[in-house]
Parts: structure tokens; C-alpha cells; sequence
């Protein structure tokens, strides 16, 4: 079993930065591909970025990409995203998931575990 528990999340203004990072129970956070996903109110779950298990391979949303960076530390057990040049259409709730093999996905579905979430919201 692995637990994820987010923090970073916060208000910030359109073209500032945030940092969410993920921490991850448990010694096997190496073999596990990570995602980070975001849902705002009324919305599906949307794919925002994955990384494979040593952080070789990294894949973004189109909305992101260029915006938002993807990183781990497998000595921290710990998973990042940085999030520059925000928008409010960021606005979300991001969930960090785990996926038990080594390979990104960006599909929710196979996603093994998934942490509470942490509030982005994006003034104008």
C-alpha cells in the first residue's frame, strides 16, 4: 500500500508559480510511474503530467507543456511539479497518483493510488 499526501498548492495571481510536491509512503516509490492529474468543479479528471520510474521520460497535457515541469527524487520518495506562467484556467484541485510499474501513463485509469489533493486557484 502506498499513500500520497500533496502539498504546495495555494491562491496565486495569472503569471506567478507554484510547486506542488507529492511524498510517498513506503520503499517501492522507485518502481512506480507518477502522474499528476487536476479536476476543477463541474470538470473531468485531466491528465497534467507523468514521469516514468526514473524520471527519464516525461509527458505533459498540450495546455501545460512549455508551463509546467515534472520531476522526482526517488532518495525523497517524493514527486514535483512546478507550475510557471499560471493561468485561471489552471484553477483545479491536482491529485498526485502512483502507478505500479515503471512506465508514464496518461490515463487516470491505471492509476493504483491516488493522494487527497491540493487546491490551485488562479485569480486574474
Amino acid at each position: 500500500q502506498v499513500q500520497l499526501v500533496e502539498s504546495g498548492g495555494g491562491l496565486v495571481q495569472a503569471g506567478g508559480s507554484l510547486r506542488l510536491s507529492c511524498a510517498a509512503s513506503g520503499r517501492t516509490f522507485s518502481s512506480y510511474a507518477m502522474g499528476w492529474f487536476r479536476q476543477a468543479p463541474g470538470k473531468e479528471r485531466q491528465f497534467v503530467a507523468t514521469i516514468n520510474w526514473s524520471g527519464s521520460s516525461t509527458y505533459y497535457a498540450t495546455s501545460v507543456k512549455g508551463r509546467f515541469t515534472i520531476s522526482r527524487d526517488n532518495a525523497k520518495n517524493t514527486v514535483y511539479l512546478q507550475m510557471n506562467s499560471l493561468k485561471p484556467e489552471d484553477t483545479a484541485v491536482y491529485y498526485c497518483a502512483a502507478r505500479r510499474t515503471t512506465s508514464a501513463s496518461s490515463w487516470y485509469l491505471e492509476y493504483d493510488y491516488w493522494g487527497q489533493g491540493t487546491q490551485v486557484t488562479v485569480s486574474s
